[in-house]
């Protein structure tokens, strides 16, 4: 009897596990980032390449449209937003501080949304 329930409760733990959601390796997502030039293009791509598990980092300058490949086991989308707001660039959730934004060069400098 009780290697009977032994067994069912090792089944069920075995289930258990294997039906947890796993984070996914290659996870495409595209997030809104404020800019306006080449200059923006470049910094913004080398904030989000800063963040380690980010594959592919492309902001598209005409979109404002930041298409990433991340490793979700390693970083989420949360922290690539943090990265970008550090260097100056808006993101729907984090804003970058007054004092990064005001060193932006002056054709970098978008309008910002309160």
């Amino acid at each position: 009897m009780k290697n009977v329930f032994l067994g069912m409760v090792l089944l069920i733990v075995t289930l258990s596990a294997q039906a947890q959601a796993k984070k996914n390796k290659n996870a495409k997502h595209t997030i809104e980032v404020n800019g306006n030039c080449e200059q923006c293009q470049k910094r913004i791509q080398k904030a989000a390449f800063s963040v380690n598990g980010v594959k592919t980092a492309n902001w598209n300058i005409e979109t404002h449209q930041l298409s990433l490949l991340l490793n979700e086991e390693k970083t989420d989308l949360l922290s690539v937003k943090k990265a970008v707001a550090k260097v100056g660039h808006d993101t729907d959730l984090v804003k970058a501080t007054d004092n990064v934004y005001e060193n932006l060069h002056f054709c970098c400098k978008y309008e910002r949304k309160e």
